[in-house]
């Protein structure tokens, strides 16, 4: 396999971008336990995630649900979203994104455990 295009740590885990075309990026994200991406919006981007492994607590426009491994979650520009690692094994899931733009400048953090 190919390495990854770019690698980041994260205060909640860290991903690796696998591939980025014109019209869609494509990352692994892991989450480590008890631990949760902020809250936030994209005004270029929508995503698509597929649980691969773990569970975890999803809030889309303030609705919570409950996914799995297996599981995906899909959201459009614009919806606010949080992923929030609520087992006790690391949270793994691939996230592709599409749009016309992916820099992580385009997050709009609306709330964030780290003080991002």
């Amino acid at each position: 396999m190919n390495s990854p295009l770019e690698k980041s740590e994260r205060p909640w885990g860290r991903y690796e971008v696998l591939a980025e075309y014109q019209t869609h990026k494509i990352k692994t994200i892991w989450v480590a336990p008890g631990k949760r991406l902020s809250y936030q919006r994209h005004e270029k981007r929508a995503e698509h995630w597929f649980i691969v492994q773990g569970e975890a607590e999803v809030t889309l426009d303030g609705v919570v649900r409950q996914v799995h491994a297996g599981e995906e979650v899909s959201f459009g520009i614009g919806v606010l979203h949080r992923l929030h690692n609520v087992g006790t094994e690391e949270l793994i899931f691939v996230e592709v994104q599409t749009g016309t733009y992916f820099g992580e400048d385009d997050i709009v953090r609306i709330e964030d455990d780290f003080g991002r």
